[in-house]
């Protein structure tokens, strides 16, 4: 009973499907394509984001938080993704870790909107920081996972 991870159903049946299975049946290497796309997101995102800061007309400890809102931001969304990913597998997550991740995820986006709220800038400068950030993010999550994803096959094999 300790090594069942998740039930489905199957013909109004219960069928129980134990880690050790699931890894067996793990098999999708990411693609080349969605690598390179992941990881163009993420340069995309970050570089955009940061010549926006160089470029700003904004003193250089308003610089100096935004930049540090988008290290936050990606960190946390790093330690998310993992948790949500270990829980998965059946690897042990604190309840402690797991809600400071999501914690820290929603602060970094909550300081950036208030930031970005607050600031003296155009209205479109905004949206573009919001943009960036977001897709830094998400960029950041993908390459995560297929860095995990390719490191569990190449173990695997």
């Amino acid at each position: 009973m300790e090594n069942q991870m998740f039930t489905e159903e199957k013909e109004n049946k219960k069928v129980f499907t134990s880690r050790k299975e699931k890894e067996e049946s793990f098999n999708c290497k990411p693609t080349p394509a969605f690598v390179s796309a992941s990881w163009t997101a993420l340069f995309i995102g970050m570089v955009s984001y940061c010549i926006g800061l160089w470029n700003v007309d904004m003193m250089l400890n308003e610089k100096g938080y935004y930049f540090t809102i988008l290290l936050f931001g990606l960190f946390s969304v790093v330690s998310v993704q993992k948790s949500v990913r270990d829980k998965q597998e059946g690897v042990p997550v604190t309840d402690v870790y797991y809600g400071i991740s999501w914690f820290t995820t929603i602060a970094s986006l909550v300081l950036l909107v208030i930031g970005l709220w607050n600031a003296d800038i155009e209205l479109s400068e905004k949206g573009f920081y919001g943009m960036s950030f977001t897709l830094a993010l998400f960029g950041v999550v993908a390459v995560q996972k297929n860095i995990r994803d390719i490191k569990w096959l190449e173990k695997k094999e």
